[in-house]
């Protein structure tokens, strides 16, 4: 979908601040997606079994905001079981690329296309809303998502229970190092936290209906209270955020070699023919990706051998 007529508003933000602060800041939501049939256990149990299983990570809600990779506990039970059962399994889960299925992918675009139209844009494209993309959590009561950071922009919606949401500024880096960036984007998301930050970071209470706007790169960590939590990603990628991903995962292929480079940015000549080159390839490869073993045989040589980490006996 990339043009409507009429659209009532899905997502809200008071002061003007998805004219004001979108897309530099982060800012409180608010939605009318809580109650969606399409984000209650049953049909999101339902989705965990239809779609291929490197699209689905779950692991114990008992961990440390500043969570080693390799001690993360794991939840023995299979992906459904974990959905059906989230109120005692004591587990975290996502659901990845959810637009996968036609259902899901129209309720991410009907909810972007309310925000484009809200900020003057008639439709997804015009507003920069490419390459959409949705990601479902579920988690167990008083669960802990690590200190991480993301490689897209970010409506996140909260649809069942109580959360807390805590960003930290991305242009801060005694919070987050350039090399910290890179590794969390191609290795494993999970980043070092240390108390001393705390008070940089912005808390968001989320209830039903509430949400926020997580910027491109900005840090988070996030815990549930007493309930389960259902919640949902709605994000995008802009051309830019396309280029600065690329680079990223090209400079840590080059690292991998012992070939160390520059944050993107600091050397733009250097930056456009690295880019050139990367997409070159990664287009050449593109078709090989519609396969699940191949896309793990991939990420394994492009990322090393713990790119699949969310795949048990990978």
């Amino acid at each position: 979908m990339n043009t409507l007529t009429a659209l009532a508003p899905v997502i809200t933000a008071d002061r003007d601040a998805l004219r004001r602060d979108f897309p530099l800041k982060p800012f409180a939501i608010r939605h009318k997606l809580a109650g969606h049939p399409l984000l209650t256990l049953p049909r999101i149990a339902q989705l965990a079994s239809e779609l291929p299983r490197d699209l689905i990570e779950y692991n114990s809600g008992k961990v440390a905001i500043s969570q080693d990779p390799d001690a993360i506990p794991s939840v023995d039970l299979d992906p459904v079981e974990v959905v059906k059962s989230i109120e005692t399994a004591g587990a975290w889960m996502v659901l990845k690329r959810i637009e996968n299925s036609p259902e899901y992918r129209a309720l991410l675009e009907d909810t972007l296309l309310s925000v484009a139209r809200a900020r003057g844009f008639n439709s997804l494209a015009d507003a920069g809303f490419e390459q959409v993309e949705g990601f479902l959590f579920v988690s167990s009561p008083n669960s802990t998502t690590p200190f991480h950071l993301d490689s897209e922009d970010n409506f996140f919606v909260h649809i069942h229970g109580e959360k807390f949401f805590t960003i930290f500024d991305n242009a801060d880096r005694s919070i987050v190092s350039d090399d910290e960036i890179e590794r969390s984007m191609t290795k494993h998301r999970n980043l070092k936290y240390d108390e001393s930050i705390a008070p940089l970071g912005k808390e968001f209470h989320l209830f039903a209906g509430d949400g926020c706007y997580v910027p491109y790169q900005w840090p988070h960590w996030v815990r549930t209270a007493g309930s389960f939590s259902i919640s949902m990603a709605i994000t995008w990628k802009t051309r830019e955020v396309r280029r600065m991903n690329d680079l990223h995962f090209f400079n840590s292929m080059l690292r991998g070699i012992g070939l160390p480079q520059q944050p993107p940015g600091k050397q733009p000549v250097l930056d456009a023919l690295k880019l050139a080159f990367y997409r070159t390839v990664t287009t050449a490869i593109k078709p090989l990706r519609a396969s699940m073993a191949m896309r793990r045989v991939l990420r394994r040589i492009a990322l090393g051998k713990r790119a699949n980490y969310y795949l048990k006996g990978a």
